[in-house]
């Protein structure tokens, strides 16, 4: 018997997917495929995130107290960049989230990206579970669908066959 979850919990509502016609099956697996977009537009950003949180936690890695007065380049965009000085090694300022900044000193900041790393990762598994669980959904109601339409063309074959 197909069922519309492959887990059973407590809110979801199970349906055997047997019992739905051809057109409801379309429309259920049109919206788990929609859905499955947006799963993956969202691993997409949480990846991106979990890179740049990676990146920064890498570059405070490299970061030495002892670079006071060093000279670097500071980036403006993607590819420009100006000089500039490191006149404190030992803090930094990072962004938090929704364009708030925070001077923190350098131990501090490696914990925050690292806890930031943690975080995202756990969330990208969590929605990648679900996605998976939604793709073997999906995989069901299209074998649904192809063993429906198969009777349908034999029912179709044999009503010929009688004329």
């Amino acid at each position: 018997m197909a069922h519309i979850s492959t887990t059973e919990k407590p809110q979801m509502q199970q349906i055997d997917l047997n019992t739905l016609n051809l057109q409801q099956l379309t429309q259920l697996k049109n919206q788990l495929d929609q859905e499955l977009s947006v799963f993956q537009d969202s691993l997409n950003n949480i990846k991106m995130a979990r890179s740049k949180y990676s990146a920064s936690k890498e570059a405070l890695e490299q970061l030495k107290e002892d670079w006071n007065d060093k000279q670097i380049l500071v980036p403006l965009t993607g590819s420009m960049y100006v000089p500039g000085t490191i006149k404190d090694a030992n803090n930094v300022i990072i962004e938090i989230g929704t364009g708030y900044y925070v001077e923190n000193d350098l131990d501090s900041a490696k914990a925050f990206f690292k806890r930031r790393v943690e975080y995202v990762q756990e969330q990208l598994e969590k929605i990648e579970t679900i996605g998976i669980e939604k793709s073997k959904i999906r995989d069901t109601i299209r074998e649904v669908m192809e063993k429906k339409l198969a009777m349908f063309s034999k029912e179709m074959q044999k009503k010929r066959e009688g004329e």
